[in-house]
């Protein structure tokens, strides 16, 4: 058997981002470091993994495949920010006076038809900008979010600082960043703070690039590098015969069929009988619709029938009770 082609190249393309490289080079080594230590790895819900793996998919300090060490110099670091900016504004300051806020209770209501949430669709994954309607109270106040999925939560925290994103949700952004809804003003343009935990390795992945800076022509250069590869090496099983209609049947094997791409397959078990006969088409037609969605009849193929099962009395039982009553 002819060995597969590896579908990724070494040659890769650069990302820019305006992280420090120095500072994650030493981020990495305190890192691997830690990895190194029995009692870091002895962590509940510790990834099963080599270091080499770990290293490779982290971003230290502020993604890591693992609990993340750096979180607590990072909270530190948000809050001395925090107090920064309050005073920039001459508000007080809630380390002195105490936070205390009134919970935010309103209905929110967002489709699902946007390019970021169908970048990654997932059944459970709410749109960003139901979110960012939630994050509206206070600029620069910290947010946990344990097991986050797909990480919308952090989208929606940095979109806080996208006027264009904000508007978008119908709030009113004058020139101070001051936010809107109709005559009262509700709250401040500007990213919040975001702390996305999961104990899925996929996920954190998936949130990480969701939230982190990229060179987007490289990206896209990237990504459509990796497609031209995977269609020249798996193209062909995605691929097959659209029949040519000759007289109102269809031809698979027609010389006029045209080939066609696949969007998706559904796969079925087909149970044959040597001694019922067909269920007829106008049998079908009195069945509920679960029934029918159970069964597709090869019209005219004797003792051949779609079914959900081979133990006839688990069949739904509009399907159960038509054959019963042959």
């Amino acid at each position: 058997m002819p060995q597969q082609l590896p579908l990724l190249v070494e040659e890769r393309a650069t990302y820019t981002t305006q992280r420090n490289d120095t500072d994650r080079s030493v981020a990495v080594e305190r890192l691997c470091a830690m990895l190194a230590d029995p009692t870091f790895r002895a962590i509940e819900g510790f990834p099963i993994g080599e270091d080499e793996a770990i290293l490779a998919l982290s971003d230290p300090p502020y993604y890591t495949a693992c609990p993340n060490p750096f979180l607590p110099e990072i909270v530190t670091l948000w809050k001395e920010e925090h107090r920064a900016i309050r005073a920039d504004l001459s508000l007080p300051d809630d380390a002195v006076n105490g936070y205390s806020r009134e919970p935010f209770a309103a209905d929110v209501s967002e489709g699902k038809n946007d390019p970021i949430y169908s970048a990654h669709s997932y059944h459970t994954k709410p749109p960003h900008k139901a979110i960012m309607r939630l994050h509206r109270p206070r600029r620069h106040r910290l947010r946990w979010l344990l097991r986050y999925g797909a990480g919308v939560t952090g989208v929606a925290a940095q979109l806080c600082g996208d006027k264009r994103a904000v508007e978008s949700l119908g709030y009113r952004v004058d020139a101070d960043g001051v936010i809107y809804d109709g005559q009262t003003p509700i709250s401040r343009l500007g990213a919040r703070k975001a702390v996305l935990v999961d104990l899925s390795p996929a996920a954190t992945f998936i949130a990480y690039n969701y939230n982190t800076p990229v060179d987007v022509a490289a990206f896209e250069a990237e990504a459509r590098r990796i497609l031209a590869e995977v269609e020249a090496e798996c193209g062909w099983m995605y691929e097959t015969w659209h029949p040519h209609m000759v007289r109102a049947r269809t031809d698979c094997d027609h010389p006029q069929r045209v080939k066609a791409r696949i969007n998706y397959t559904v796969w079925s078990e087909v149970f044959a009988c040597p001694t019922l006969p067909p269920l007829g088409r106008d049998r079908v037609d009195k069945l509920s619709k679960p029934a029918i969605r159970a069964i597709i009849l090869p019209a005219g193929t004797p003792g051949s029938c779609m079914l959900p099962s081979p133990d006839v009395s688990a069949w739904p039982g509009a399907l159960h009770d038509a054959y019963l009553q042959r």
